[in-house]
């Protein structure tokens, strides 16, 4: 599947620079969005939704941010799902190996494609924009 809009939930300022390293490294040719909590990219995604424009394609979520965190903006995601005409693929890339955390993604299995432990390799992320 070719990835055209992507947004990067993160509030990590380094993975943002890290995952546009990669990208252009590696030939991928996006230009992501870039947000740093859940509550800024559902509101991404309903600013496109209002204005008519087509949600992104492929989303790269974190799980621990502040004011929303990656479980809730999954919730939120859900909330709206019904107004997006496309599929989006989100793959979480967290920190977290968390036992609990990996099996609260299973309560997600229709929203999330993968999970992926940071630092996410160029295998991971190619592994990603070619599925």
């Amino acid at each position: 599947m070719k990835f055209n809009d992507v947004f990067v939930v993160d509030d990590d300022k380094i993975f943002h620079f890290i995952i546009k390293k990669l990208l252009v490294s590696n030939n991928i040719n996006v230009e992501p969005e870039f947000f740093e909590n859940g509550l800024q990219a559902i509101e991404g995604i309903k600013n496109k939704l209002d204005k008519e424009e087509a949600p992104p394609d492929l989303i790269l979520l974190d799980i621990n941010m502040p004011i929303l965190d990656g479980w809730q903006f999954l919730e939120e995601f859900k909330a709206i799902k019904n107004r997006i005409q496309k599929e989006i693929s989100i793959y979480i890339i967290s920190s977290s190996d968390n036992t609990v955390d990996r099996n609260k993604a299973n309560d997600f299995k229709d929203e999330i494609k993968d999970y992926y432990l940071k630092p996410i390799t160029i295998d991971g992320l190619k592994s990603i924009f070619s599925a």
